[in-house]
């Protein structure tokens, strides 16, 4: 359900610091949703690409947990995600230009992914939609800091 781009990006082991601030981290994660969409959508939207982006950036998650009485917890991403609206041809635009960046990873949530159950079916229907018609739900970003910065610049939290 997402388009990963093929950048790697990640944190080198030195760089995790699970007590620092998520300010300092050098990477910074948004996922910036389609603001009109209903909200079940974005949900499952969401969704999917925090599962994409985890994936592909090596040290975003700490290490898993453990609560008072023993119960297992998974890691987190430690470095932090912010959640931001933003209209479906900002969502576009920021995608595009996320892909431009060679220190930018991008996993995105085309609508032709919920309008079908069969994984097939949507990679079909998505080859077959030129770029500037596709309608995405949601967007995820990891990059810099200061270059995610200036890609989502003063988007409202979700």
């Amino acid at each position: 359900m997402t388009s990963a781009s093929s950048v790697a990006v990640g944190f080198a082991p030195e760089e995790i610091d699970t007590s620092a601030p998520t300010r300092s981290a050098r990477l910074k994660w948004v996922i910036v949703i389609d603001d009109a969409a209903p909200r079940g959508r974005v949900l499952n939207a969401v969704a999917c690409i925090a599962a994409a982006t985890s994936r592909h950036i090596e040290g975003l998650t700490g290490q898993p947990g453990r609560d008072a009485d023993g119960g297992a917890h998974p890691g987190l991403p430690w470095a932090g995600c912010t959640v931001l609206a933003a209209s479906a041809e900002t969502l576009r635009a920021l995608r595009a230009k996320g892909a431009e960046h060679a220190e930018t990873f991008v996993a995105d949530m085309p609508l032709a992914a919920q309008e079908t159950r069969v994984y097939d079916e949507y990679l079909a229907a998505l080859s077959e939609t030129p770029a500037e018609e596709v309608a995405y739900l949601a967007v995820s970003l990891v990059g810099p800091r200061n270059r995610i910065d200036r890609l989502v610049g003063r988007l409202p939290m979700a």
